[in-house]
């Protein structure tokens, strides 16, 4: 039982594994025109040299065009054209209601045309009291009736 031990320590303990980084994919690049560019070199005037790629510039987007017309006198010209509209419809509203008010002015003479001769038939027309001549048996003489 008394046999030596050797005392061995656990691998894990002594042993650190570090992650490996996987090389990531180059960033694409846009290439001009299918070709790679000249390399450049231009000198400073404090004497430093500068290398390269040649880029083409970027080209500026066109200027928004402009119209011929300024927007401000197109909004004028509407808004003439709607007070014009306004204007227009008010007066054809006031000619219509002038109308109309003329059109009710005559109805209203004409029902008392006919009301009043109706009331004048009625006043005029029932000579109970009266004489009655029968033209058709009386005879003219001189201005004179004879019957």
């Amino acid at each position: 039982m008394n046999e030596p031990t050797t005392y061995r320590p656990p691998e894990t303990a002594d042993t650190v594994h570090y992650p490996t980084p996987i090389p990531a994919a180059a960033p694409l690049m846009p290439v001009q025109s299918g070709h790679i560019p000249a390399v450049q070199s231009i000198v400073l005037p404090d004497g430093r040299v500068v290398t390269g790629y040649a880029i083409d510039p970027a080209k500026p987007e066109p200027a928004a065009v402009k119209p011929v017309v300024s927007r401000a006198a197109v909004n004028v010209a509407l808004g003439g054209v709607g007070f014009l509209a306004v204007c227009g419809g008010l007066l054809m509203l006031t000619t219509f209601i002038a109308a109309l008010a003329a059109l009710i002015q005559q109805l209203v003479i004409l029902a008392a045309v006919v009301f009043g001769g109706f009331i004048a038939v009625q006043v005029l027309g029932s000579s109970r009291g009266g004489t009655t001549v029968n033209i058709r048996k009386a005879v003219i003489k001189r201005n004179h009736f004879h019957g």
